[in-house]
Parts: structure tokens; sequence; C-alpha cells
């Protein structure tokens, strides 16, 4: 039976850089969308020609900033895509988008093209923190895109970051009482992560990043957004994703549960099972470099790496016990090493029920810690 599969779209470009952001985005002015449109559908068809057999369940366009596209070429895509593949009951079609004037006027041409589904990057509920994050909108154009975006698609999730620069427990508190007082059926809640290579990882390693939260009240933070989500019936069904039953991201399971899915555009990963073997994609990430590519050499894949049994028994370990229904290891040849897991459980880290492993309350703030003695 072909694997669970869903479509990954990487647009690339960007408004502004935002200072926290590690993510393969540009930002330019000018993109020359016929040329854009007949590559990433050429890539699609490529995808397409050696997975047959998969049956499409969903699709995400992420980035950058995909509510930037050109609405024509998001329709485009999914016209493609549902020619090319066989689909599933209702296909999941995801965008991301800001909440910026100019994008919250496409929405409804996002949804006329076929995106049933909105993740909008608020990522904070004050315009203090929003300039400080470097967003380009402000809270009252956050939630007039919200209104607009709930009026619009049956199922909208907003992006939200805490364990900001001079946050407190209360001032959070307050923030995620108001995001789960606005009828979301699902919630993206990060911690900020301070990433090399990112405006805010050159100011922290210069000691200019100030106000950051130390560990205590990080934990803090963290313990009152399990308790106050799951008090609101938006439980975490994974480390940093609340959702009302039903309502969960089904493109973000294939990731957690081991299925494929097609990596199309610039940087974009992707995880194929092709004749019974699992490969590692990965495209080039210059989005100029990308599109000569595909235009000349007819791909943008720069790698293509069969994955080993241990591999995959690695990475299905790294990303199903995010999930708080844990990892299924049933009719996987890798196991992990009995003391090991012993040891966790122990520890009150892990917990073992048959096949699945699943991290404790207590072991998933510390999944990272978890995992590595898993896998050493």
């Amino acid at each position: 039976m072909a694997p669970r599969f869903g479509l990954y779209i990487h647009w690339p470009f960007c408004a502004a850089k935002c200072p926290y952001c590690d993510f393969n985005s540009h930002v330019t002015k000018n993109v020359d969308v016929d040329r854009w449109d007949a590559a990433l559908r050429h890539e699609l068809k490529r995808v397409a020609e050696e997975t047959p057999d998969h049956v499409l369940s969903t699709i995400f366009f992420g980035g950058g900033t995909p509510s930037l596209m050109a609405p024509s070429i998001v329709e485009h895509l999914i016209e493609d895509a549902f020619g090319l593949w066989r689909q599933g009951n209702e296909v999941e079609v995801t965008l991301e988008a800001n909440p910026t004037s100019v994008e919250t006027d496409r929405l409804r041409e996002f949804r006329a093209a076929g995106v049933n589904r909105v993740s909008m990057g608020v990522q904070a509920l004050n315009d203090r923190d929003l300039r400080k994050l470097g967003r380009m909108h402000s809270t009252v154009e956050a939630m007039q895109a919200l209104d607009i975006a709930r009026n619009t698609f049956d199922r909208v999730s907003i992006d939200l970051i805490y364990a900001r620069q001079d946050q407190t427990p209360s001032a959070w508190e307050a923030e995620l009482s108001e995001a789960l007082g606005l009828g979301l059926d699902h919630l993206s809640l990060y911690q900020l992560t301070i990433e090399q290579g990112t405006d805010f990882g050159k100011r922290h390693a210069a000691g200019k990043l100030r106000g950051l939260p130390g560990e205590d009240m990080s934990i803090e933070m963290w313990d009152m957004t399990q308790e106050l989500t799951t008090s609101a019936g938006m439980p975490a069904y994974e480390i940093s994703n609340h959702a009302r039953s039903g309502a969960e991201s089904r493109h973000n399971q294939i990731y957690w549960t081991g299925g494929d899915w097609g990596g199309i555009g610039p940087g974009a990963h992707g995880r194929l099972t092709v004749a019974g073997t699992r490969l590692a994609t990965e495209t080039e990430l210059i989005p100029g470099a990308w599109l000569n590519a595909v235009e000349k050499l007819q791909s943008g894949e720069t790698v293509r790496e069969a994955l080993s049994l241990d591999e995959v028994f690695e990475e299905r370990v790294i990303m199903g016990l995010r999930l708080r229904d844990g990892v299924d290891l049933h009719g996987m040849e890798c196991r992990p090493d009995p003391e090991t897991v012993a040891e966790l459980s122990d520890m009150g880290l892990l917990t073992v029920e048959g096949d699945v492993l699943k991290a404790t309350e207590t072991g998933r703030p510390l999944l990272n810690s978890v995992i590595s003695k898993l896998l050493t």
C-alpha cells in the first residue's frame, strides 16, 4: 500500500527578513510570475512521474511568504496536482499567510484557487513586540485579517511566539488567553529560539539581545501553555501544536508519522518511497539558481540519497516522539536499546506500550535530551 503522501511547495520570497527566522527566505521586489509558474509546475510533474502509485492527501504552501504569491500560480499548482495524482478524501490545502493588508486582500482569491486552510503568522498580540520581532503588521491588522480568514476558510490556524524579550509569564498568560478566545481550531505556539546566522543570533552572540527569559521562566511559560490550552479544549497533539479534536494539521502529521512528501521549490526537502527505497531529497537553496536549474537542467534537485534502515528508524523516532500519541515502531527492523528505554522509563521520561514509545508529560519539555539518549 502506498504511504500517505503530501506536497510541500516552497515560495522563498518575503517582503522583509524577520530577525529570528532561519528559513530559506529572500527579500526581493521583482518576481517573474510566468517563469516561476512554469518552473514550479514542471517540478510538480517531475515528482509525479516517479510516484504514480501515491494518493495525494495534502498540499502545503510554505515559505518565505506564500501569501505574496500570485493567486494564479497557486491555482495552477492545485489544478495540476489534482490532475497528476489520485486524491484522498477532502485533500487539505494549506497556505501560510501574513496579516498585512496587502496579503489579506488576496485571501478570497486564494480560497477561489482551492486553498481550504490558512496558517497565519500573527506571532504576537501587541504592537511593541511585533516591532521587536520585525513583523510588518499591527495588532489591528492581524485581527482584521483573522476576521476575513474565518469568514473565508473552513479552517484557520495562527502562529504565536512566546518567551520573547522582556515578556513575563503573566503577560504571556493574558496573551494566550486572548488567542484562545478567538474561536480558532488550531494554534502553533513556539518558544523563541535563537538560531545561528539570524540577526537575533548575531545580536545574541554580541551580548546585545537583552531581556530573554531564563530557563526557570521559560519552563513556567511552557507549563502555563499546556495548562491553558488543555483547559480550553486545545491540548498539544505535538510539541508546539494545539488543536481541537479533528482539527490537527494533516500535512504536518505526514512528517511526524513517516509518510512521503514531495519537496517543490528552492530549499524544499522531501521524502519519497520509490521502488521500495526511502529517498531523502533536497533542492537548490538560492532562488535564481533553482530557477535556472529547472529551466536548463530540468530539475531543481541537488540531493537524492537512499536512507538506510538505521536512518529511517532515527527519523521516525525524532519526528514521532514529538506527537502526544508517540511513535509506533511496528514493522520496523531497527529498535532502540532496551536498557536505554528502561532507564528513560524509570526516570519518568518515556513510556512503552507494545510497539509505541511516548514521551511523558515530564519528558516532553526535555524531548531533545530524551531523543539524544535514546539514539546514542
